[in-house]
């Protein structure tokens, strides 16, 4: 059986760790959605919804086996169609602060580490509203494409938990 897997959750809750270890584990190709929401460019701009399904679409087509990671919900809700499993890291807010002031440099998403360093506080204060905040990003919106999924899905709710279920 192939699998298609979709991972997401707060950010700082290990959703790049557990996509990798994933990926290298079971040779699955691996899809952050973080490089299909942002173009290029200073400031940063989302790419629209329908332009980032597309390439999305076009990933999933190009591989038989895959695992997606992200926390943007409209997002997630367009892979989760074709998923054969997914995987809500819901850790809590501290433990995803912790991640965030403790994660290695993010080449693909800051020129330096300094860069990353900079955008920390910004970070830190965005994590820390997950369960109040009513956009695609929040709890509640990860809480209900959970709730609605119908396959095989697991609620991580710590760290350690997620090394027992999904066998790693």
């Amino acid at each position: 059986m192939h699998q298609k897997i979709v991972i997401f959750g707060n950010s700082g809750s290990g959703k790049s760790t557990l996509a990798r270890r994933l990926a290298k584990q079971f040779h699955l190709a691996h899809l952050d959605l973080d490089d299909v929401a942002w173009k290029e460019a200073n400031p940063p701009l989302r790419y629209s919804v329908e332009e980032s399904a597309a390439c999305i679409n076009s990933f999933m087509e190009k591989h038989d086996q895959w695992v997606i990671e992200g926390c943007y919900g409209s997002l997630i809700s367009h892979a989760t169609p074709y998923a054969t499993e997914i995987c809500f890291l819901n850790i809590g807010i501290e433990a995803c602060l912790q991640n965030c002031k403790t994660r290695d440099w993010e080449p693909h998403k800051y020129k330096s580490k300094q860069a990353q360093d900079e955008n920390l506080k910004l970070l830190l204060d965005w994590v820390s509203t997950y369960e109040t905040r009513n956009d695609e990003f929040s709890k509640k919106e990860h809480q209900k494409i959970f709730e609605h999924f119908q396959g095989k899905k697991q609620e991580i709710k710590s760290r350690s938990e997620t090394n027992i279920h999904l066998g790693i």
